[in-house]
């Protein structure tokens, strides 16, 4: 029967494996609905929407990823829709599941993922396409959409992946672009509408009003020619795919205080990578950092207001029980009011066990006010900020507008005001970036040392550098660029070890932690890839590739070995995909999928980066016209409102 519970079939297998609790469910918070919710129409019709949504990383990564918490709520609020929760299972179980016949299943009510509508994924990275795969294999799906019958569930992707779903465009079905709320429920209601009349015209008519809907990208209805050379000569909608747009926008949802989400959020079972309850106080980010796909791909800036965001920790705090709050956003510092969120946040719970906690904080935007609001609590730990670039050239390169004695003079308050430690965060491999770009990381980082002890009169100074091999992505100004090879790489990084450990007075006090260069490599080919590169992910699959975004379970040799047999004899390779540097004119995979960026804009912001132009934040400046508000119809939401969080009223 759809939508019966695997469990009995499931808990026999829990003993046989390690952390049996991430397959149990039953998290504070997480809900069970009834398989019929919505009801039936008058001629027995379904009315219910049934999602799976899906982090394909382990539990202890997935459960506190805030975007499908975020759906996971706003789908359930829905009288007329259920959605439950699964995650990718380690190789103990997988084997389990294969032999006793158990498919992948969802950890609320433990139904079969197969019964549900939509199969939903969160893709913040492209290094889970192989745990999708394996994922959609368990399901007991046809691995291709193609070959999927009428009844399977619609396979979804979502989350910053999918700006370039190329590479799996053989294996979903469909795609969203952006902000996923609204999009959801929209999907939702075609779905709905579409069950109640009966199912007419099957699975392709559903995908045709899905696509229809101008935000819903459906890789079958478009038709992909290449150039002799390898090139693409131009993605258009097939000539029976009627009504399909040219190009398919990304989803923008405005006014953040209207979707005050999670409003109670999951409480993990078993142990995870982040246990805090938080909060995204805006969403966004017009700094202009050439490198961030994220950035660019998540404008305009709309924040959140003080008091919404106090409203939120409030009714998280007293649902959840945790101690500490995450303020998060790609730059928490920049909200206008953050100075006046923190303190309202600290006097409130002043006394209690609650802890504030911002990520890394962009040089610029830190001070010691700030930091001493978010340690009121009595924790106090390392403090990170992300330079990203050694050099002031690089710097202006990437866009990154900080300069070393910016950084010298922050650290140096924060030595001075207790810090014993702080950590530093670099990229590898920007455009022309040259070995003097990285060497000068390590003076930056001795500078560091000398500056906390001379200011603090102590050794016991610590700096950490933390560095990542750099991927140009999809919808930058970087996505022409090449990528600099995993050799080069790690030779550059070599040299720069070398240099920290130079200096026996100033180098014990230096941490250094990097990734060699070919996990780069292989997530580069998968970023920026067209549906050539979708062959290799399944080979790499069929040959173990599982959990690649792990170190331990990743395997450079397979994957550069499966796509030289599939790109065999055709005029593109890995290299081909990565450390090329792409023309002008060229058509890229993911020219019909609109962010709102206009290509001209990125294309000239590539050439001021060569020339070592900087530009401004365009939240304080005239616009710079990068296409986004007018192409998306949004604008730029900031503050300050001018409102206090007044302290809370015990009943």
């Amino acid at each position: 029967m759809a939508g019966e519970s695997l469990f009995p079939k499931l808990e026999p297998l829990l003993e046989k494996v390690s952390k049996p609790i991430q397959y149990v469910g039953g998290e504070l918070n997480s809900t069970v609905k009834d398989w019929h919710c919505g009801g039936f129409g008058p001629g027995g019709e379904e009315q219910t929407v049934r999602w799976t949504l899906m982090y394909p990383d382990a539990y202890e990564v997935g459960l506190p990823n805030q975007g499908v918490m975020i759906l996971y709520e706003v789908l359930n609020e829905r009288p007329d829709t259920l959605a439950e929760r699964s995650y990718a299972v380690w190789s103990d179980m997988e084997a389990a599941m294969r032999e006793a016949g158990v498919p992948q299943f969802t950890v609320d009510g433990h139904r079969p993922v197969r019964d549900f509508d939509v199969f939903g994924f969160s893709m913040s990275t492209e290094l889970g396409y192989t745990n999708m795969l394996n994922a959609i294999d368990l399901a007991g799906l046809p691995l291709h959409a193609a070959d999927r019958r009428e009844r399977d569930p619609i396979v979804l992707v979502g989350g910053h992946a999918a700006f370039n779903p190329e590479p799996v465009a053989d294996f979903i079905d469909a795609a969203v672009l952006g902000d996923g709320e609204e999009a959801l429920l929209q999907i939702t209601d075609v779905i709905k509408a579409w069950k109640c009349e009966g199912r007419p015209g099957g699975r392709r008519e559903l995908l045709l009003r899905l696509a229809r809907t101008g935000g819903v990208y459906v890789p079958a209805f478009y038709d992909v020619d290449y150039l002799p050379d390898g090139r693409i000569k131009r993605v258009a909608p097939a000539p029976d795919a009627h009504g399909v747009p040219w190009r398919v926008s990304k989803h923008t949802v405005m006014d953040l205080d209207a979707w005050p989400y999670p409003k109670q959020p999951l409480v993990p079972l078993a142990e995870t990578v982040h246990e805090r309850m938080s909060v995204e106080i805006f969403r966004g980010c017009t700094r202009g950092c050439r490198f961030c796909q994220a950035g660019m791909i998540t404008r305009p800036v709309r924040e959140r207001s003080i008091t919404g965001i106090g409203e939120m920790v409030q009714q998280g705090l007293a649902a959840t029980g945790f101690e500490e709050v995450g303020l998060l956003s790609l730059s928490s510092a920049d909200h206008s009011e953050i100075g006046d969120i923190t303190k309202g946040l600290a006097d409130r719970y002043e006394g209690s066990q609650t802890g504030l906690s911002l990520p890394s904080t962009r040089v610029d935007a830190f001070n010691i006010d700030l930091a001493n609001e978010l340690t009121r609590g009595g924790r106090r730990s390392g403090l990170t900020f992300a330079p990203e670039g050694g050099s002031e050239r690089i710097r202006k390169v990437i866009n990154k507008m900080v300069s070393e004695d910016d950084l010298i003079n922050t650290v140096a308050a924060a030595f001075s005001a207790g810090w014993r430690q702080v950590k530093l965060y670099f990229m590898c491999g920007l455009p022309t970036e040259t070995d003097e770009d990285v060497l000068q990381i390590a003076d930056m980082a001795k500078r560091v040392i000398e500056t906390g002890r001379k200011v603090s009169g102590r050794k016991d100074i610590r700096c950490t550098v933390s560095i990542g091999g750099f991927v140009p992505k999809p919808h930058t100004p970087f996505q022409w660029a090449a990528q600099l090879g995993a050799q080069e790489t790690d030779a550059r990084l070599a040299k720069l070890k070398d240099a920290i450990k130079s200096d026996r007075r100033l180098g014990s006090s230096i941490g250094m932690r990097y990734h060699d260069g070919k996990p780069g490599i292989v997530e580069g080919l998968l970023s920026r890839g067209d549906r050539r590169v979708g062959a290799v992910i399944e080979a790499v699959w069929r040959d173990g590739g599982r959990f690649d975004g792990w170190s331990e379970h990743f395997s450079y040799d397979r994957w550069m070995d499966r796509a030289a047999e599939v790109f065999d004899g055709s005029p593109v390779s890995v290299a081909w995909f990565t450390t090329r540097e792409r023309g002008e004119h060229e058509v890229l995979p993911w020219d019909h999928l609109d962010s709102g960026l206009d290509k001209d804009w990125l294309w000239d912001d590539w050439q001021d980066a060569i020339d070592e132009n900087e530009v401004e934040d365009c939240r304080w400046t005239p616009c710079y016209d990068c296409g986004v508000c007018p192409q998306m119809n949004t604008e730029i939401q900031i503050g300050p409102t001018g409102k206090k969080l007044l302290p809370l009223t015990v009943v």
